[in-house]
């Protein structure tokens, strides 16, 4: 058997995470009351921002293991705020605390990297069912943690 190449890095997934988030945001953005499709899209959100989150200890053991410390410490202080926006808004969703989540939103838009985004939404609606599944991942984060 050859060698197996994983052609999706961390990187690429960060990438495509960003994109999500941003077209996620713009669909938003369209959007007048909160709805159950307004909750998941949010929850979504949150739920690409924690996949981020997860991608950037992958990227820096890489890099440790070369030594690169520096540069390690450096890519995590500014990929920080992906941990930081997850635990707000999941704790805002959880909480339906609505006045909150629209203060957040452009704050995570602001600190994506930017991209051209195509015109259309080329996601469809992956949000859909994001909130059992944030609802999921918290509770299994706080039972994990106890």
């Amino acid at each position: 058997m050859g060698r197996v190449i994983n052609s999706e890095t961390a990187g690429k997934q960060r990438t495509r995470l960003a994109k999500a988030i941003l077209l996620t945001l713009r669909e938003l953005g369209k959007k007048g009351d909160i709805d159950a499709e307004t909750r998941d899209m949010v929850a979504f959100i949150a739920l690409c921002l924690h996949e981020m989150q997860e991608t950037i200890e992958v990227t820096c053991a890489a890099w440790e293991k070369r030594d690169y410390w520096i540069k390690a410490d450096r890519f995590r202080r500014d990929w920080a705020w992906t941990g930081k926006y997850y635990s707000k808004l999941s704790n805002g969703i959880l909480q339906n605390d609505w006045a909150e989540i629209p203060m957040l939103l452009p704050e995570i838009a602001q600190h994506a990297p930017s991209m051209k985004l195509p015109k259309s939404n080329t996601i469809g609606t992956a949000w859909n069912g994001a909130l059992p599944r944030l609802k999921q991942l918290v509770w299994e984060e706080k039972n994990k943690a106890e």
